[in-house]
């Protein structure tokens, strides 16, 4: 430890023109109070400059020991006759070396660090900053300087600047509270900081568009930021801005292939060459592409580069910076187009056997192998729409070449499905009238199905979805015959017709045919269908007032909707819908008032084509009957005219025609003469039944409810009419004009 300390090691650079001031950090800096300070992030992050204009803040009151590190100082000795030079500088009593004068384990444990600890504490504030800590590796100077922040004396805060993801002794500060930390996110400029820079450097205020499109391709980078703005300074004029941004790229690639790339291990460099065709870069992705050790090289590069951005949604995974994807894609391209393809499929081999569609059509796609991309969607697309991932459906055809859908029949049955599950009938019928130009022959699309009869299913769901009930019946019966059972073709082939017949009244047929969809839908795993053929069944039995079996029908069809995810999905709009009208006849009208909420949700139309009409009249006949179960007529009539409007936009009302014609009997409760207060819908009926022989539970029985729900009702009626037994709130009701 007899080694000198350069004294331009003891003091911070001389700060770079066009400084920008960060007082937001810098009061961070100020506000710590723990005695650990880490400021982590790449290269040319602005790390040095921040420390230093902090420190020369602290200087003029001696508070301030700065210690420059690099490779040199990678041994014991040399890192603390560093530190012990570093802090003398400022604390000449303190000791500068061992009295040995050789640093030993012994040495460091028995002389230099008490003598440190007890030199300054409860001296006055002092900071000591080591800038370049990702230069100490070294195994027995890494756990000296681990040693040393963990036995910190009063008074000392000690800042370490590094490039990569601090480790040793951190991570149990942070449990202690002992440490503060900005990362790359805090020292990443903000868009106001950019333009400030950017602004001091061209020597005007940038255009718009010309300091967004900077700011894209640096993410707020210091080091990118001030790279483009003075390749942009040195532009002759306006006109030359789109070079000007191209040259500073290339001067930005051209900075992280020096401080980055240049400095890994070969392992590392290809590594990170092969995985530059994924977009997100985790473990098993990784492995394909760059063999077995890839999970360890990516969280090394992960804690040491720092250009490797976590996921958030997936801490594992990671995203490269934009200006380091823009290096290795140049790097990638100058060998040669042919040296992307097979990485590309490779990539689109891992994703396809992990399920990972949208992710292998890209790869697929971008490796030039159309025929694969296709057949991934194919494969995949209705277990995704049974499970109502339309969008993800319709990314993949997005990902395909216009041409090679628009040329492919089934392709287009596809596109019309993904459209018809997310509520847009008339973007899946412009697919269906392509479909019926290329004339499909026996090919199949899904299972059990011929592209025709598959389109003729779609154009009968696009018809109930737009209020064309009939003629979507006429169309499942026509190819009702030519699907296979237990298919999720079959089972919405049912489900249209079932749907035709509910709204003509025939309910007995209905629900044969809606049984039929849901055996299907379950036997095909097709979430989808299977929620809506419940609740469908389940508004048929309300209407053929068989409450109890409505009730247990609109439970499935709400669990299965919740299993698969589907609770705000429009099929799920039927049970919603059903298990309101049975809480309003139950008399639970708050209860109602929630399930309508949800119904409402349902039905929330994003595509703006406001489909299934018959569904949303349904909807405004229950909410008008709750708005009269709550004395609220102005509601009640606003939610009539809302359902006349909606069932104006049907083929055929059917039922609704009913349905609207007793909206007002059903529901508004007549006016008592005085005294009493109003009784509800549920509890009215109630009423009537006291008239007769029946009990309490055979009461319950018979409306489908609960023995309790009907206790609940009668003491409500016993309050109501100021009765306090059964007799007496007939006798009651009477005398009233109630009965």
């Amino acid at each position: 430890m007899t080694s000198s300390v350069p004294t331009f090691k003891l003091r911070p650079a001389d700060q770079p023109p066009h400084l920008l001031t960060r007082p937001r950090l810098l009061r961070r800096l100020d506000a710590s109070a723990e005695p650990v300070v880490v400021v982590s992030a790449p290269a040319g992050a602005g790390k040095t400059v921040l420390l230093t204009e902090w420190a020369r803040r602290l200087a003029p009151r001696g508070a301030c020991a700065w210690l420059s590190l690099d490779a040199y100082d990678n041994a014991p000795g040399r890192l603390w006759a560093g530190i012990l030079r570093a802090l003398q500088h400022v604390r000449p009593e303190l000791p500068d070396h061992p009295r040995s004068g050789e640093w030993t384990l012994d040495a460091w444990l028995q002389e230099i660090l008490p003598s440190l600890v007890t030199g300054l504490d409860g001296q006055e504030p002092l900071a000591l900053i080591l800038d370049g800590v990702e230069s100490i590796t070294d195994v027995d100077a890494v756990r000296g300087l681990s040693d040393f922040l963990t036995r910190l004396p009063r008074g000392l805060r000690v800042v370490l600047s590094t490039r990569h993801v601090p480790g040793g002794p951190v991570p149990a500060l942070r449990v202690r509270g002992a440490v503060a930390e900005l990362d790359q996110h805090d020292l990443a400029f903000t868009p106001e900081e950019a333009h400030a820079v950017l602004t001091d450097l061209l020597g005007s205020a940038p255009a718009p568009d010309t300091a967004s499109a900077l700011y894209e391709a640096t993410e707020g980078w210091a080091a990118g930021v001030c790279i483009m703005g003075r390749t942009l300074a040195r532009s002759p004029d306006d006109a030359d801005t789109k070079a000007g941004l191209a040259r500073g790229r290339r001067a930005v690639t051209e900075y992280l292939a020096a401080e980055v790339l240049h400095r890994l291990t070969t392992q590392q460099r290809r590594f990170l060459l092969r995985t530059s065709v994924l977009d997100e870069l985790s473990a098993g992705p990784c492995r394909a592409l760059a063999g077995d050790r890839a999970g360890v090289l990516l969280r090394e590069l992960a804690r040491t580069v720092q250009l490797l951005v976590p996921v958030a949604a997936e801490p594992s995974a990671y995203r490269r910076h934009r200006a380091l994807s823009a290096l290795l894609r140049d790097l990638l391209g100058a060998e040669g187009p042919e040296t992307a393809v097979p990485l590309h499929r490779s990539a689109a081999r891992w994703y396809s056997r992990h399920g990972e569609t949208t992710a292998a059509v890209r790869h697929w796609v971008r490796g030039g192998d159309e025929a694969a991309a296709v057949a991934a969607v194919l494969q995949d697309w209705e277990q995704a729409i049974s499970a109502g991932r339309s969008r993800d459906v319709a990314q993949w055809l997005d990902l395909l070449p216009p041409r090679t859908v628009a040329a492919d029949a089934r392709l287009c049955v596809v596109a019309a499905m993904a459209a018809l599950s997310r509520g847009a009938p008339e973007t899946a019928r412009r697919w269906l009238d392509v479909v019926r130009l290329r004339e499909p022959g026996a090919e199949t699309v899904g299972e059990g199905s011929t592209v025709s009869d598959a389109a003729a299913v779609a154009q009968a769901v696009a018809c109930w979805l737009q209020g064309e009930i009939l003629t979507g019946d006429r169309l499942a019966e026509t190819v009702f015959a030519g699907t296979v059972p237990l298919t999720s073709w079959r089972a919405l082939a049912c489900t249209a017709r079932g749907t035709a017949l509910l709204w003509t009244s025939r309910y007995e047929e209905a629900e044969a045919l809606l049984g039929e969809a849901t055996r299907d839908a379950h036997a095909a795993g097709h979430g989808l269908t299977l929620v809506r053929a419940l609740g469908l069944r389940a508004l048929c039995a309300l209407l053929a007032g068989r409450h109890g079996q409505a009730r247990t029908l609109s439970d499935e069809a709400l669990d299965a909707a919740g299993v698969a995810g589907l609770r705000r999905h429009f099929v799920a709009a039927p049970a919603y819908i059903g298990r309101a009208g049975l809480l309003l006849d139950e008399g639970r009208a708050d209860e109602a008032e929630r399930t309508l909420a949800d119904a409402e949700a349902a039905l929330a139309d994003p595509s703006g084509t406001g489909s299934e009409p018959q569904m949303h009249a349904w909807y405004h006949v229950t909410r008008a009957r709750l708005a009269a179960a709550q004395h609220d007529t102005a509601a009640a009539g606003e939610a009539r005219a809302a359902a006349e409007r909606a069932a104006a936009r049907c083929e055929s009302p059917g039922a609704l025609a009913k349905l609207l014609g007793q909206v007002v009997e059903d529901t508004v409760v007549p006016l008592v003469v005085s005294g009493p207060r109003e009784l509800s819908f549920g509890e009215r009926r109630v009423l009537r039944a006291l008239c007769g022989p029946l009990t309490l539970r055979e009461i319950a029985a018979e409306f489908y409810v609960s023995h309790n729900t009907v206790k609940t009702q009668v003491r409500a009626i016993f309050r109501k009419l100021g009765a306090h037994d059964r007799s007496a709130a007939v006798a009651r009701a009477r005398e009233w004009g109630m009965l």
